[in-house]
């Protein structure tokens, strides 16, 4: 017996399928040209507006090329900080019960529902010069706030759910039949996670990696609060954008914005080669 599709099961009828098939393409390309390419399309024509050699001339700027190199740095933290996070919190909520693990997944999900400006205000208040532990911090000389820890604090606060939360369904949904067979077969705890555990989550923790590595460079409110706009030390692209566009430097504020721009556009490419070969892996999975 053939499966009804979705347009006989809400009871469209034949004539009438092509007509509204074409129209949900044509709204959804249009809405992808209006909001998506028309605003890249113009970020890059405003960047190279003066050609070139302006363009190479805003990003070899010491302050761009600082702000780069503290986005780079402070991505590269929270990304791997998230690994190791993301690995432990999902192999405890999505293989174990335990006392509390509700709490625990509440507690990731967090920062989805704290804005950034408010998390950034939280390490304000511990560790600024006013705050719990500023003064402590402050007499032995060592500075959170206004300074590049301040940074990787408030990055790594607004990434952390999404290694989690992209793996610990994953392993929920594997169940733990596997591991349990290689503990039995004599297999240590390591051996059963690189050797069994490791493989089957791979794609999705590289997924999870991903938009973890996106949401870092991107972030903006809860580092702008705690960085302290200190040019050539605390500012990260986006603050470097918002600096540089304030004081009417629209051409290099565009230039640095097309990098962030550029990395947009390579991390959907990645994301997407990404998920097809996990849809390949799981089509193979199901085949064996």
């Amino acid at each position: 017996m053939k499966t009804p599709s979705f347009a006989d099961r809400v009871g469209l009828k034949p004539e009438s399928q092509g007509w509204v098939k074409q129209g949900l393409i044509f709204l959804a390309a249009g809405f992808l040209i209006l909001f998506l390419f028309f605003p890249l399309l113009s970020i890059f024509t405003n960047a190279l507006e003066k050609g070139l050699k302006v363009y190479w001339r805003s990003l070899l700027d010491p302050d761009a090329l600082s702000a780069i190199k503290l986005t780079v740095f402070t991505a590269l933290i929270s990304v791997v900080m998230n690994i190791f996070f993301g690995l432990a919190a999902a192999w405890s909520i999505g293989k174990f019960d335990f006392f509390g693990k509700n709490i625990l997944v509440t507690l990731i999900d967090l920062p989805f529902a704290v804005s950034p400006v408010v998390s950034g205000l939280i390490y304000v208040l511990l560790f600024g010069l006013q705050g719990i532990l500023g003064p402590w911090l402050d007499s032995y000389n060592l500075h959170v706030v206004f300074a590049v820890p301040g940074i990787v604090l408030a990055t790594l606060f607004v990434t952390f759910p999404f290694v989690a939360r992209e793996l610990i369904a994953l392993m929920e949904a594997q169940g733990s039949e596997e591991e349990e067979a290689a503990i039995v077969l004599g297999a240590n705890g390591l051996q059963t996670f690189f050797s069994v555990t490791l493989p089957n989550i791979k794609w999705g923790l590289l997924y999870g990696v991903i938009l973890c590595n996106a949401r870092a460079m991107g972030e903006f409110g809860a580092v702008s609060v705690v960085s302290g706009h200190i040019r050539g030390w605390t500012n990260t692209l986006p603050l470097h954008v918002e600096i540089l566009y304030n004081e009417y430097n629209q051409v290099a504020a565009f230039a640095v914005a097309s990098v962030l721009a550029l990395l947009a556009l390579v991390t959907l490419a990645v994301k997407t080669i990404v998920e097809r070969k996990s849809a390949q892996s799981l089509e193979q999975a199901g085949k064996i």
